[in-house]
C-alpha cells in the first residue's frame, strides 16, 4: 500500500465530480477541503515538517481562514517562506498551529527573512517531502518519532546560508502567530547547537546538528548577527517586545553542494532532545579520520519501513485509483494523535505521553477502533495517557494539544475517553491498571456537565445528555469485568437517562443547542439500547421513514455553501436537517442505525454512496476536513464492509467494496473474501449482503463481537443486485441492562 499514498490528497479545495442519486442530496456545512498537509511525518510519531507558507491550518497551502463553504485563496500559488515542525492533520479552527523552528535555505541576506519564494516543484510520500524553490534551492526532510532531517542542495553562490528562526510559530492569518513565553540558545560546537521555546506553556527543547563544510555558525538577534555570540537568553517575551531570533550557518557555496540539517526535539529539555536524535539516528560509518555522523538517507530509509509496516496491515484488491483513496485514507488515520513516551513536560513520571488528540470528538467513533484493531499496543498507551492526564489535570480532554491549559474543546462532548476505555477493557486489554481506570471514569462522570446531568437528569448541549448516558454504560461494562458489582449497578442506572434527551412527540432530541449541526445530525448515533431508541420513535417502520427524510431518499439535489457563504445561505442549508455527507463528524455513523431496524439494505446504499462518491484522489478529493484521520478512518471502515460501534464491542457488517481483502489482526490476519462481486467503482450498482460465513459457518447475525474480528479469520460475503432478508431477524445488541 506504501507505493499507492498520495501525501497531497485533501491539501486543496474539495474538487469531486458532480453527485448523484442520495449522494447529490447531503448537505456540506464544514469547508469543502481536507485541510490536510503533505509534509513528512512517521506513524502516531511526535514530529512532522513541511514547506510554511503560513496558510491556514498547517502553514501550508494557499487558504485563508475558513470554516464553512469553499476555501478562500490566501495565495495565488504554492510557496514557501522555509520550513517548519509540528503540523496539525486535517483540523480546522483549533487556535493552535505550531509551526515551530522555521529553517529556510537562502541566497539572499538576512534582511530578506519571511519572504516567500515560488514552489516550481514538489513531491512527497510517506515520511518524505521534496521542494524545489524559485530560489534555486532544493530542500529535502524526513522525519523519526522525536527528529526531522533537512537536507538542502544550493546552486553555485558567494553568500548561500541556512537560517533557523526560533522566534516564530503560527499562522500568518490575523490572531493566528504564536509568541514564545521565554527562550535560551546555546552553541556548543562548531556544527552544533541547542534551545528551547516555552509556547503557550510548554517547553519544546531542541539540539541540532549541521553539516557545514566552509560555512561560518552564528547567532542573530533582529536579523543582526552576533559574530562570537554563543548564548541568547530570553526570560520575558511579550508580543510587544518580540524580536526574530536565531542561529545561521553561511558562506559561498558550489553547484550542488549539500547541506544536511538534523534535529532532535524534546518536550523535556535539550539533553534528551540530543538523546532523542541520537536514537533516531543511527550512526553511519564516517569518512576515514572523521566522525561518526548520521545521514538523511538512513533516515529516510527507517521511516519509510515503518510506514510500510504500518501501511501492509491492510490490503485490498482493487484499481489503482481506489488504492490510491484507500492507501492515502489509512496512511492519514496513522498520523495523529502524536505519541512522545517519556516527554510530558508538565509532571515528572515517565510512561505514555500524547497531544494532538485534536480531538476525541472526530476520531472516537471510527480512528481510534481502527487504531485498536492495528496497534492495540499504541491503543493501550493511549488510554493511559489519558488517564494520567485525567489524574493530573482533573478530568479527561475532548482535545488536547502541545499546551498548558484547560480543555476548550469540552462543548463538543463528554465523556468520549470511557469508549476507548470500554473498549479495551471488553477487548480483554492488559497493560492498564483497571480498577484504577474506574475511579477516573466515575469522577470525570461528575463533572461540569456531569454535574447537571446527576441533579437534573438532563443537560445542555442536549448531545452531552447522551454522551454521560453512554459513559455510564462505558463504566458499568468496565466494573463489571473487574467485578464490581455496586458501581456497575450505579452506573447501569444512570446508563439509562438517555430517554430524557428525546421528545417523544418527535422522536428527535429536544430542542437545544448543537455542535456543528442540529437535532437531526445528533439523533441516529449507535445507542447503548437501540431497541428502546427505536420503539421511541415510534417503532421500525417509523424510525426507517425518518431516517429516509434525513438521507435524502427522494430529496431534490441541493446547493452546496460557496465562496464565502452568509448567514442566510447556511441558515438555508442546515434547515435542510439533512446527513453531513462524510463533510463533517456528528452522523458519520448514522447509515448503520438502520440496520437496528432490520434494513441493511439501507444501510448498503448510503455507505456505497458515501464510499464512492465522496472521497476521491488528487489535492481535492475530501469532501471536508480530515480532522486527524476522522473521515478518512470512516473510509477505511466502510469501503471493507465493516463498522465499528464505538465502546460497545460490537463490529457490524455490510457490503464489502473491495473482492477481496486483509487486515493484520492480532490472531493473524482476517480475510475478507466476496461471491458475486460486480464493480466496486462509482458506477457500479448497490449491492447487498445475501449471506455470510465466518470460518466456513453461516452468520445470520450481522455483526461480530470484538473478540471475533480482533482473532482473525475468514468471512466470507455473497453479494446479490437485490435487498435479502439477511440481518433483518436477528438485530445488532441492544444492552439496556447487563
Amino acid at each position: 500500500m506504501l507505493e499507492h499514498v498520495d501525501p497531497f490528497l485533501g491539501t486543496g479545495a474539495t474538487d469531486l465530480p458532480p453527485r448523484t442519486g442520495l449522494a447529490a442530496t447531503w448537505w456540506w456545512p464544514k469547508p469543502q477541503v481536507g485541510n490536510t498537509h503533505p509534509g513528512a511525518t512517521y506513524p502516531l510519531g511526535m514530529v512532522s515538517a513541511c514547506s510554511y507558507s503560513g496558510a491556514y491550518p498547517t502553514g501550508y497551502g494557499l487558504y485563508d481562514l475558513g470554516t464553512e463553504g469553499l476555501p478562500v485563496p490566501l495565495h495565488d500559488g504554492l510557496r514557501a517562506s522555509g520550513f517548519t515542525h509540528f503540523q496539525q492533520s486535517g483540523t480546522g479552527a483549533i487556535r493552535k498551529y505550531y509551526n515551530y523552528l522555521r529553517v529556510t535555505p537562502m541566497l539572499a541576506p538576512l534582511d530578506d527573512l519571511g519572504r516567500s519564494w515560488d514552489i516550481v516543484e514538489e513531491s512527497a510520500s510517506p515520511g518524505y517531502y521534496r521542494a524545489a524553490l524559485a530560489s534555486g534551492v532544493v530542500a529535502e526532510i524526513t522525519v523519526g518519532p522525536k527528529s526531522a532531517v533537512h537536507r538542502y542542495t544550493f546552486p553555485a553562490h558567494h553568500d548561500a546560508r541556512v537560517v533557523v528562526d526560533l522566534s516564530m510559530g503560527g499562522l500568518t492569518i490575523p490572531y493566528g502567530e504564536t509568541v514564545p513565553l521565554r527562550a535560551h540558545l546555546q552553541t556548543l560546537e562548531p556544527g552544533v547547537a541547542c534551545g528551547e521555546i516555552v509556547v503557550e506553556g510548554a517547553p519544546l527543547a531542541f539540539h541540532v546538528e549541521c553539516d557545514t563544510p566552509g560555512l561560518r555558525q552564528l547567532l542573530w538577534y533582529d536579523r543582526r548577527l552576533m559574530p562570537g555570540g554563543s548564548r541568547l537568553e530570553f526570560t520575558d517575551i511579550r508580543p510587544t517586545t518580540l524580536r526574530p531570533f536565531g542561529l545561521m550557518w553561511a558562506g559561498p557555496t558550489t553547484q550542488g553542494q549539500v547541506v544536511e540539517l538534523r534535529i532532535g526535539f524534546s518536550l523535556r529539555g535539550s539533553e534528551q532532545a540530543a538523546a532523542n536524535l541520537r536514537a533516531d539516528l543511527p550512526p553511519i560509518a564516517p569518512p576515514p579520520g572523521q566522525p561518526a555522523r548520521s545521514g538523511f538517507d538512513a533516515r529516510w530509509a527507517a521511516t519509510r519501513e515503518a510506514w510500510a509496516h504500518e501501511l501492509g496491515k491492510i490490503q485490498v484488491d482493487t484499481s489503482a485509483e481506489r488504492s490510491t483513496v484507500m492507501a492515502t485514507a489509512l496512511y492519514h488515520s496513522l498520523i495523529k494523535p502524536c505519541f512522545a513516551l517519556d516527554e510530558s513536560p508538565f509532571w515528572p513520571t515517565d510512561g505514555p505521553f500524547v497531544f494532538d488528540v485534536a480531538t476525541l470528538w472526530d476520531i472516537y467513533r471510527t480512528q481510534l477502533p481502527l487504531l485498536t484493531l492495528l496497534r492495540p499496543d499504541a491503543a493501550v498507551a493511549l488510554g493511559n495517557a489519558l488517564l494520567r492526564i485525567c489524574e493530573e489535570e482533573g478530568n479527561f480532554p475532548i482535545g488536547y494539544r502541545m499546551a498548558r491549559g484547560a480543555d476548550r474543546f469540552s462543548r463538543q462532548a463528554s465523556a468520549l475517553a470511557h469508549t476507548l476505555l470500554a473498549d479495551l477493557s471488553q477487548l480483554g486489554a492488559t497493560g492498564i491498571d483497571w480498577d484504577w481506570a474506574l475511579v477516573h471514569m466515575q469522577s470525570d462522570l461528575r463533572r461540569t456537565y456531569g454535574e447537571e446531568y446527576l441533579r437534573q437528569g438532563i443537560t445542555h448541549p442536549v448531545s452531552h445528555t447522551l454522551d454521560l448516558a453512554f459513559g455510564y454504560w462505558c463504566t458499568q461494562a468496565v466494573a463489571l469485568r473487574q467485578g464490581d458489582g455496586a458501581l456497575a449497578a450505579e452506573s447501569g442506572r444512570l446508563a439509562q437517562g438517555w430517554p430524557a434527551a428525546f421528545d417523544p412527540a418527535t422522536g428527535l432530541l429536544r430542542s437545544s443547542t448543537f455542535y456543528e449541526g442540529g437535532p437531526w445530525n445528533y439523533s441516529f448515533r449507535l445507542l447503548h439500547d437501540m431497541r428502546a431508541r427505536i420503539a421511541l420513535a415510534g417503532g421500525d417502520e417509523r424510525f426507517t421513514t425518518m431516517l429516509d427524510e434525513f438521507f435524502g431518499h427522494g430529496a431534490a439535489p441541493v446547493v452546496q455553501p460557496g465562496l464565502a457563504p452568509g448567514v442566510e445561505e447556511m441558515a438555508a442549508g442546515y434547515a435542510l436537517q439533512r446527513f453531513e455527507g462524510l463533510n463533517n463528524e456528528p452522523d458519520m455513523e448514522a447509515p448503520w442505525a438502520y440496520m437496528y431496524a432490520g434494513r441493511p439494505d439501507r444501510t448498503a446504499e448510503v455507505v456505497h454512496a458515501g464510499v464512492h462518491q465522496m472521497f476521491g484522489t488528487g489535492r481535492g478529493g475530501l469532501a471536508g476536513n480530515d480532522d486527524s484521520g476522522g473521515l478518512s478512518s470512516w473510509y477505511v471502515w466502510a469501503s471493507l464492509g465493516l463498522f465499528p460501534v464505538a465502546g460497545q464491542n460490537v463490529v457490524l457488517l455490510n457490503a464489502p467494496s473491495y473482492e477481496e481483502a486483509s487486515i493484520a489482526v492480532v490472531g493473524g490476519r482476517l480475510d475478507l473474501r466476496t461471491r458475486g462481486f460486480a464493480g466496486g467503482d462509482r458506477d457500479s450498482p448497490v449491492q447487498y449482503v445475501e449471506s455470510v460465513t465466518h470460518d466456513g459457518v453461516a452468520l445470520a447475525r450481522p455483526w461480530l463481537s470484538g473478540q471475533e474480528l480482533h482473532a482473525g479469520g475468514e468471512l466470507v460475503v455473497t453479494l446479490t443486485d437485490h435487498p435479502t432478508s439477511w440481518g433483518t431477524t436477528h438485530r445488532p445488541p441492544s444492552t439496556p441492562e447487563r
